[in-house]
């Protein structure tokens, strides 16, 4: 074995840990943070700067391509209303935001390496924020935040593999540290940029988020020391395997994580409700008055409700990191698609629990607030059941040299789900409000159905997944230096 061949077998290994995981892992906490604090800003503001601003009459006339776009969507769909088109609108924005991962993932792999492929989408991320603060550039603006997600999103999350050497065990409980950054972002956005846009304008609200952006741009690049070399980096060093082709055990890993992407579209169909019907009904069909007992009877904004799910995000993670690594020393710690399979039944559930206060709203009631928050509580756990399981288990078993554009894949079960959601939308004015929320409810039941009937031949495509990573390091140091 040559020196050269020596060097590229050995693992990068961080300078220092804090907190027991490497301190990469911060910075990469704080960069995806700020992120989804740029993102969710926007996304918190979106279906009801549609329905209550920019699609009035006055308004929407000013507005480049708005003509073309209602005319392709009506086309296909027939005539909408306000709030059926803007759904439309959150459908298809939020489920290209998941479709351009792919392509951002295949260009970091190929040619310009994570690190940079960040820096850029972050750039472009922020630009496309400041440009909704002109109403008439509304399409442009979500264009921008479109491509910047693309090329920002699969980037981050593989990095946060990267920080852990094969077979780490510590790699399902790292993405949902990671997965509490995401969220925390997400948090404050509901809070902060949601709040400023409904209190002092939605252009002010958009451009909170763009700062929010920048200031990940900063952070990200004053920790790149910590991080850890991207694919390009370890190309130039000799460290990734280009030339040998996938063996036949990587195909079918190749191919249970496409199954698994296909089966998680219904999954987000039904949770990106959140951010559409779930927000209109906060608005409209919710008790928000907080206080009232005492006389004080102030209302709780609508967009606060949007910080509820990250909250829970933060309350409930280190409960599940604690019982996941208690099941792994007993040896019963679910597999990643069995995660998945309960994520799915009690996202579910959470649907179902809507059909009693919907009940009282078909026959011109308003429900509790406590009613959503109790939703949004079990939706969180379906989620953390799900979303950061899938992001370990794709740089777990993804072949090295593809593990972007795997991420981008797995991303990409989110464009058909949010589009998804966003056509299923349309249907809340059409049906009862009971009658929607059971549909949902049962779309994600039937899921999780799903997988426990393909659980078997998953499993042994997957096979032993904290052993996968480090046998798939070990083939590609011997193609090397064969």
């Amino acid at each position: 074995m040559s020196a050269h061949a020596d060097s590229a077998s050995q693992p990068w290994k961080p300078q220092s840990e804090l907190f027991g995981h490497p301190r990469g892992l911060g910075v990469l906490f704080m960069t995806e943070m700020w992120e989804r604090f740029c993102y969710y800003g926007m996304r918190t503001l979106l279906v009801y700067y549609m329905t209550k601003y920019l699609f009035l009459q006055g308004q929407v006339e000013h507005v480049v391509g708005f003509g073309a776009v209602k005319h392709a969507i009506e086309s296909v769909f027939g005539p909408q209303t306000t709030q059926q088109l803007s759904s439309q609108i959150y459908g298809l924005y939020t489920a290209l935001v998941y479709l351009t991962p792919l392509f951002g993932g295949m260009l970091a792999d190929r040619y310009f390496g994570q690190r940079r492929t960040v820096i850029v989408g972050g750039i472009i991320m922020a630009v496309g924020e400041f440009v909704l603060m002109v109403p008439s550039l509304f399409y442009a603006g979500l264009v921008l935040l479109i491509i910047g997600n693309g090329l920002f999103k699969p980037n981050i999350s593989t990095q946060v593999g990267g920080l852990y050497a094969p077979g780490d065990g510590r790699r399902d409980r790292a993405f949902n540290i990671f997965y509490v950054g995401i969220n925390l972002g997400a948090f404050l956005a509901g809070i902060i940029a949601g709040y400023i846009g409904e209190t002092y304008g939605w252009r002010y609200g958009f451009g909170a988020a763009g700062v929010g952006m920048l200031g990940g741009l900063v952070q990200y690049v004053s920790g790149l020391k910590h991080l850890a070399p991207d694919n390009v980096q370890k190309r130039k060093e000799g460290k990734v395997d280009d030339k040998h082709p996938f063996t036949r055990v990587e195909w079918q890993r190749i191919f249970a994580l496409i199954v698994l992407c296909a089966l998680n579209v219904s999954f987000w169909a039904v949770y990106e409700q959140q951010g559409n019907t779930l927000a209109l009904w906060a608005d409209n069909n919710s008790n928000r008055h907080i206080f009232a007992f005492l006389g004080l009877g102030w209302e709780m904004p609508a967009t606060w409700f949007q910080s509820v799910n990250p909250a829970f995000i933060f309350a409930f993670t280190p409960f599940i990191n604690v019982l996941w690594e208690r099941q792994a020393k007993k040896g019963t710690e679910p597999s990643s698609v069995a995660k998945m399979a309960i994520g799915c039944f009690v996202l579910g559930v959470s649907f179902l629990v809507m059909m009693l206060p919907a009940k009282l709203v078909d026959h011109g009631g308003v429900a509790s607030m406590w009613w959503l928050i109790g939703c949004t509580a079990m939706l969180t756990m379906g989620e953390l059941y799900l979303s950061p399981v899938g992001l370990s288990l794709v740089t777990k078993i993804a072949p090295p040299r593809i593990v972007s554009l795997m991420m981008g894949f797995w991303l990409g079960s989110s464009f058909a789900g949010n589009y998804l959601s966003g056509y299923l939308g349309t249907f809340w004015e059409k049906w009862s409000h009971e009658k929607f929320f059971v549909v949902l409810g049962m779309i994600s039941i039937a899921t999780g159905v799903l997988m426990v009937l393909l659980y078997a031949p998953l499993k042994k495509a997957i096979g032993d997944e904290n052993r996968v990573h480090a046998e798939g390091a070990e083939v590609g140091t011997e193609n090397m230096t064969a």
